[in-house]
C-alpha cells in the first residue's frame, strides 16, 4: 500500500462518513413527494440546462438510459417533467421540467440552502466562502479524473504477489 500523507487519509475517510450520512438522512426524511433523490438529480439538470433529449440527460447525470428512463417516468407521472417533440427531428422527444417541476425545484433548492445554513451556522463567512472554493475545485478535479479512475483496476480484483505474500 502506498504512503500518502496523513490528510489524504482524513479526506477519503470523511467522504465516506459524508456519503454513509447523506444516505442515512435522505431515507429518514419525510419527503412526500414521493421522488427518489436520484430524481431529484434529474430534475434540476432539466431546470438548470432546459430541455433535452433522454440520452442527453443520462450522459449530464452520469448514468445510464435505462436508470434515467425510469426516473423520467416518475417525474412525468408526477407532473414535473413532459415530453414534447423535438423542433429539429420530429422522431425525438424532449424533456422538459414543467411549471410544477420548477416550483419543486425551488423548494428543494431553498431547502437544501436552509440545511447547509443550519450546519455552517457557526462558520465564518470567510469559512464558508473557502470550503466553497475548495469543495468546487475537488469536485471539478474529481469530474476530471473519473476517465482514469474508472479505468483503474478494482483493488478488489488484484491478486496477491510475491512481495504481498
Amino acid at each position: 500500500m502506498s504512503e500518502h500523507e496523513p490528510s489524504i487519509d482524513a479526506i477519503a475517510t470523511q467522504l465516506v462518513r459524508l456519503h454513509r450520512l447523506r444516505d442515512r438522512s435522505l431515507a429518514q426524511m419525510k419527503d412526500d413527494s414521493g421522488i427518489e433523490p436520484a430524481g431529484f438529480v434529474v430534475l434540476f439538470r432539466l431546470v438548470c440546462d432546459g430541455a433535452m433529449r433522454s440520452g442527453a440527460l443520462a450522459e449530464a447525470v452520469h448514468s445510464d438510459a435505462s436508470t434515467v428512463s425510469r426516473q423520467v417516468a416518475q417525474l412525468v407521472d408526477r407532473g414535473l417533467v413532459a415530453r414534447t417533440a423535438d423542433p429539429d427531428d420530429g422522431r425525438a422527444t424532449l424533456l422538459v421540467a414543467t411549471d410544477h417541476g420548477r416550483e419543486v425545484a425551488t423548494r428543494i433548492r431553498a431547502r437544501r440552502q436552509d440545511s447547509i445554513a443550519m450546519i455552517t451556522e457557526k462558520w465564518s463567512s470567510q469559512e464558508r466562502s473557502t470550503f466553497a472554493t475548495l469543495l468546487s475545485r475537488f469536485v471539478h478535479d474529481y469530474d476530471q479524473a473519473r476517465p482514469i479512475l474508472i479505468a483503474r483496476p478494482s483493488p478488489l480484483s488484484a491478486t496477491p504477489t510475491e512481495n504481498d505474500s
